[in-house]
C-alpha cells in the first residue's frame, strides 16, 4: 500500500467543505491512517512549500497557506499518489475534469481546495514534515 499526503486548504475549509472532500476520500476507497487540523504560521507555510522559493508566486501561496486552518491527512491505497490526484483534478480548478474536487470546488490555481503530493519521495518528506 501506498501513502500520500492529502490537504484541504484554507478556502475549503472556510467554505465548510471538510466533511464533503472526507466523505469523498472514503468513497474512492483510501483509507485515512492520519488526520489533524493545523493553522500555519508563516513559516511553517514557506518551510512547507521551500520548493518553490524562488517562484514568483511563493509569497501569495504561503500567505494563503498560513491564513487560515487546514486539515492534514495520510491516505493509504494501492497507487495512492496517482488515484488521488486524478481525485482532486489539476491545479487550475478552469482546466480540471468535471467531477474532480478541484473542478467542483476550486476557485483559482492558488485556492484550488487540496493538495495532494505529486511522487513517493515527496509524499514521505511531506508526511514527515506533518506527521512526525
Amino acid at each position: 500500500m501506498e501513502k500520500t499526503l492529502a490537504v484541504i486548504k484554507p478556502d475549503a475549509v472556510k467554505k465548510k467543505l471538510i466533511g464533503t472532500i472526507i466523505k469523498r476520500i472514503e468513497e474512492e476507497g483510501f483509507e485515512i491512517i492520519e488526520l489533524r487540523m493545523a493553522h500555519l504560521s508563516k513559516e511553517e507555510a514557506q518551510g512547507f512549500y521551500a520548493v518553490h522559493k524562488d517562484k514568483p508566486f511563493f509569497d501569495s501561496l504561503t500567505d494563503f497557506m498560513s491564513s487560515g486552518r487546514i486539515v492534514l491527512m495520510v491516505l493509504e491505497k494501492e497507487n495512492a499518489i496517482e488515484k488521488w490526484r486524478v481525485v482532486m483534478g489539476v491545479t487550475d480548478p478552469a482546466l480540471a475534469k468535471p467531477g474532480t474536487i478541484r473542478h467542483q470546488y476550486g476557485f483559482s490555481i492558488e485556492r484550488n481546495t487540496t493538495h495532494g503530493s505529486d511522487s513517493s519521495e515527496t509524499a514521505e518528506w511531506e508526511i514527515h514534515y506533518f506527521f512526525k
